[in-house]
Formats: structure tokens, sequence, C-alpha cells
């Protein structure tokens, strides 16, 4: 796996193209070191996640996980479902850039992402069911969160596999790019995010997440609980005073 650190961005690259990508337990603990050190990092104020090669991630590494007892299997499906919750709770926008296949944990790895962009090679899929299995490292929670319950059904019972260009009709990508515009596109949003101020994006992103499970009184009531965190802040200051001076704001979140 390689971590990239540019300015305000950090850049995940899944590294086993040979296997699509597939996630076995080294790469999985090597993303949670990645993950750890992000949830302290100042330096980066948004994150990308992409794969190398013709896959984003084509989900568990079968291979390994054949020969493992049933036991081991239990602890495995649990470090992977811990593993992406970890990375959808960052602090930090999360961008999914997906490149290729993203089957199965691979599709689960671009759910637990804030916002997803696909090439036109991209293909999704939950293929669990067609294995014996249902997903496990979220997707039956998060899909249909993002793209309605009915539709999340369809695609998790029929283990139906969908292009971008169904992915981007029932929400489950916002834009579809070229193969050689996905990374800029992506880049380009990242810098977008990184010139607002950082404490804000990570109390807009809370009182999303926090939001879409309650009732509208009690969403209101953590937007403005979002709110008043953010009224000490020197970055709130500072942004009142660029805007009096007509500069640009520069945000340490702070």
């Amino acid at each position: 796996m390689e971590w990239e650190r540019r300015e305000g961005i950090s850049v995940i690259t899944l590294q086993r193209p040979e296997v699509y990508n597939a996630l076995n337990l080294n790469a999985l603990h090597e993303l949670q070191r990645i993950i750890e050190e992000l949830s302290y990092s100042k330096a980066t104020r948004a994150v990308i996640l992409t794969g190398r090669g013709r896959a984003f991630c084509s989900g568990a590494d079968l291979k390994e996980r054949r020969g493992m007892p049933p036991e081991q299997v239990r602890r495995y499906v649990k470090t992977i479902r811990e593993t992406f919750y970890a990375l959808s709770q960052l602090p930090k926008p999360i961008i999914a850039a997906v490149n290729g296949l993203a089957l199965g944990g691979g599709m689960e790895l671009a759910l637990a992402a804030d916002i997803r962009f696909a090439s036109t090679e991209a293909i999704f899929g939950l293929t669990e069911t067609s294995l014996g299995i249902i997903p496990g490292a979220g997707g039956t929670q998060l899909l249909p969160r993002i793209v309605g319950s009915a539709k999340a059904k369809e695609l998790i019972f029929t283990a139906r596999k969908i292009d971008a260009a169904e992915a981007e009709r029932i929400g489950l990508v916002t834009q579809v790019t070229t193969a050689e515009e996905l990374m800029p596109t992506a880049m380009g949003i990242a810098a977008l995010i990184c010139d607002n101020a950082p404490l804000a994006v990570a109390q807009a992103k809370s009182a999303i997440n926090l939001g879409k499970e309650v009732d509208l009184e009690t969403g209101l009531m953590i937007e403005a609980k979002s709110y008043e965190t953010l009224i000490p802040t020197k970055d709130r200051i500072e942004g009142l005073q660029s805007f009096r001076e007509k500069r640009k704001p520069i945000y340490l979140g702070e």
C-alpha cells in the first residue's frame, strides 16, 4: 500500500494489482496503521483512496481466507469491518477514486468514503450472496443509506454488478470521468476542500453523518452543537477577518 502525502492531501493507493488489489491481513493492518496516523494528522485535510492497475479493490483475499478455520474467518471479517468503520469516522473528507473493479469488500471500502468518483472502467458489486454469505463490512447498512433500501436490496439479493453509468444514475457515485481524468478530478475536489477551515469541514461531516440517523428536530440540535464548537476557534475569526479584508483566508485548524 502506498501512502503519498501532498500539501493537505493524502493519497492512499492499494498496491496488489496482481490480485486486483484484494485485501489480505497484511494490507488491512497497513491500512489500520495509516488510519491511526491520519486521525492525529493536522497536515492532511482530505484523503483520496484509489487502486493500482485495473482494480480499485476486489474485496477480501479469498485465497488467503479459504484456508482459515471458521473462528479465524470471524476475526478477519471483524477486522475488515472495524477498519472500514474507522476510515469512515476520520474527521476529514474521504474521497474514493474508483478506477476499476470494486467488488464485495472493495465496494464496501468505497462505501466508507464520503464522496465517490468513478472512471468509465469502474464496475461495482456486492456479490457476497453468490458466495453463500452477505456483505460483512458495512455493505448492508451503508448501501441503503446511499441509494435507498429497495435498490440496495435488489443489488445485494441478486449479487448483480453495475457499471459506472448506472452507479452514477442511482447516486452511488457523484461523477464519472475518463480513466485519465479520474485522479485530477479527485485531486481538484480535495484541493477545494483544503481551502476551507478544517475544523468546520470536520464538524460539517460529523453533523451530516449523525443527523441522517435521527429525526429532523434532533438533527437540528446536532447541527447547533456542531456550530457552537466552532464559535471560539481562531479559524472562525480568520474567516471573518479575511472576508472583511478581501483576501484568501489562512486556516490553521485552531
